[in-house]
């Protein structure tokens, strides 16, 4: 089938794409395979990336990561790998197979003299193949190379296997003149151009679907996918926290005492959340993330966290020393498998409130743009620090008091 000429920006955009847009290319190519029922085409590629605005390269990469299943045979997986080159490359490579077979066929049949004509009918067979080959290539011009790789490929194999046939004893076969090569190529590139042209302008009367069409059809099934991946998206805040020498802290104090302290320390953390209409997500050592579906949920959270901490140190710590804790605020959207936020695990969102957390100063709530957005005054509300963290801004909020647990000295 002809394809139209691929004007999709190369690879090197794809760093330019956003972690959802990535998700969503890999979403999208996984379940239009599951609904057409096996691998995906060119037409299913370019109609992909029209709908993602994704480069067709890259997409043809998506396809192919895509977990293999494990009853596959050894031959779908062949073909799963083939598919995910570009349309000239699989046609060339095509060209490449059936000259090799063809030149084995022939340089036999004519070494050993093959009565039978199974060789000969071996070598016409896999010369159809290859003007079919040379047909369903995009354009003329790789009709006319898929071509002339078939005819000096297949000279070649021919004269390599007689050879090899004449180190048998009593062959003495004859290969083809040398010169013959160049005629070979030239006319295999003139019946690859011809032949693509014919199959391009007759598609419809051999009941071939146009390729506009099919492309129109797969957008419309790339489109009602989309819409079912965007009911599975959320827009949610995330809070990660984190306690400042938390290594330290437990290198220097009595085992019995850091554990009965740091599962306090995730009851707090725990309650503080749940009382903001929070849930929380996954925790990492030390390290909590909650979600929520308010930003001013989360930020109020998220002082409470901090501003509390006092009490947490004076009534549940028995490290003999205070904990500190560091926060930080992403909002976005994810998209979300059914209706469970924490099954999100790999979300940019929560890639940026950890590193918002990470930069953000000791015993303080570091909020984004994006989440301040949602918040009443925005960043100037929070506070007149800025930090900047993965080409994100964000605004530094300082509980106004601060107690020393020990001295009860505020400030």
């Amino acid at each position: 089938m002809e394809l139209q000429e691929d004007k999709s920006p190369n690879l090197a955009s794809v760093g330019l794409m956003s972690d959802d847009s990535i998700q969503e290319v890999i979403l999208l190519a996984k379940r239009l395979r599951e609904t057409a029922g096996g691998e995906l085409d060119d037409s299913a590629v370019l109609a992909i990336a029209e709908a993602t605005g994704a480069p067709a390269d890259y997409v043809r990469l998506a396809i192919h990561a895509l977990p293999v299943e494990k009853n596959m045979t050894p031959w779908e997986r062949v073909r799963t790998s083939f598919l995910a080159f570009n349309n000239n490359v699989r046609r060339f490579m095509m060209s490449g197979v059936l000259a090799s077979l063809s030149g084995l066929a022939s340089g036999l049949g004519r070494a050993f003299d093959d009565a039978s004509s199974l060789l000969g009918t071996l070598t016409l067979l896999f010369t159809v193949g290859a003007i079919y080959n040379c047909a369903i290539a995009k354009d003329a011009k790789a009709g006319a190379l898929s071509g002339a790789i078939y005819g000096s490929v297949a000279f070649l194999m021919t004269t390599l296997f007689i050879f090899l046939a004449n180190l048998a004893p009593g062959v003495a076969a004859t290969g083809p003149e040398p010169f013959l090569i160049l005629l070979a190529a030239a006319g295999g590139a003139a019946a690859g151009a011809a032949v693509q042209g014919i199959y391009g302008s007759q598609r419809r009367r051999l009941g071939i679907k146009d390729q506009a069409d099919q492309r129109q059809e797969l957008l419309q099934q790339l489109l009602e996918l989309q819409d079912e991946l965007r009911s599975d998206e959320r827009f949610v805040t995330f809070l990660s926290v984190d306690i400042v020498g938390s290594t330290r802290i437990k290198a220097v104090s009595d085992e019995l005492a850091v554990e009965f302290t740091f599962t306090e320390y995730h009851k707090f953390v725990e309650s503080v959340v749940c009382n903001n209409n929070g849930r929380i997500h996954s925790t990492a050592g030390d390290g909590v993330t909650a979600v929520f579906e308010s930003p001013t949920n989360a930020y109020s959270a998220g002082r409470q966290l901090l501003a509390g901490l006092f009490e947490f140190n004076a009534f549940r710590n028995r490290i003999g020393s205070p904990v500190e804790l560091r926060g930080g605020l992403h909002t976005g959207s994810v998209l979300t498998p059914g209706e469970d936020i924490t099954s999100v695990n790999f979300a940019h969102v929560i890639d940026i409130a950890a590193h918002m957390q990470k930069v953000s100063p000791v015993g303080c709530l570091t909020v984004s743009e994006a989440t301040a957005t949602y918040l009443p005054g925005g960043l100037d509300a929070i506070g007149s620090e800025r930090v900047e963290t993965m080409d994100v801004a964000g605004a530094v909020w300082r509980p106004r008091n601060t107690v020393t647990v020990g001295t009860q000295a505020t400030s």
